[in-house]
């Protein structure tokens, strides 16, 4: 795995929820009303849920039956948190990789995207950290992921506005116009 990913983090769960204490003041909130009381709380086991999730086993692999084949899981949901806004944002996720000496078990791909969006980060850093991490475990550098997502930064913030932002890596086979048509494709034909 890259080395960002081989220490796991850590919430100081108690500063948290003086924080969050603390940030209920400034908004004018009593944070001792029957309704906050909990807040503090329930707001620092998200962050650390979040934050040290645990996204199991990811480098299950298997033979592979057949070479050059292309194998791609589209469709998963992950949310992760804007760097700039700490608002969510979710992404539907889309993997896939050129078959050599094994295959990834199928659990895996979305592990992988899991344990990449639980923390602060960028869609366009999502997409590259998941596709850094099935490069390393297959050893190979022909892999694709893309990310379909909408940021709640600007959506309840800013302008306004709901969109989709997608954004992908490409690598090896993947930068070939043939090879990233078939995956844009797959992608594109498993939403209809």
């Amino acid at each position: 795995m890259p080395d960002q990913h081989l220490k796991p983090k850590k919430v100081d769960h108690p500063r948290l929820k003086e924080l969050v204490r603390e940030m209920l003041i400034a908004l004018g909130e009593d944070p001792d009303r029957e309704g906050l009381l909990e807040t503090p709380r329930r707001i620092a086991n998200f962050w650390r849920d979040f934050i040290e999730y645990d996204a199991g086993k990811l480098d299950t692999t298997f033979a592979s039956v057949r070479h050059n084949q292309m194998v791609a899981v589209t469709g998963m949901r992950v949310w992760s948190m804007c760097e700039h806004h700490m608002l969510p944002f979710w992404c539907d996720v889309s993997i896939a990789y050129i078959a050599d000496d094994k295959v990834l078990g199928l659990s895996k791909f979305a592990r992988i995207a899991h344990k990449n969006a639980h923390a602060l980060s960028l869609q366009e850093k999502l997409v590259a950290d998941i596709a850094d991490d099935v490069m390393e475990i297959l050893g190979t550098k022909n892999v694709a992921v893309m990310a379909k997502g909408e940021h709640l930064c600007m959506t309840m913030r800013g302008i306004q506005t709901p969109h989709r932002m997608i954004s992908s890596a490409l690598d090896g086979q993947f930068l070939k116009a043939e090879t990233r048509s078939e995956f844009f494709d797959l992608v594109n034909a498993s939403e209809r």
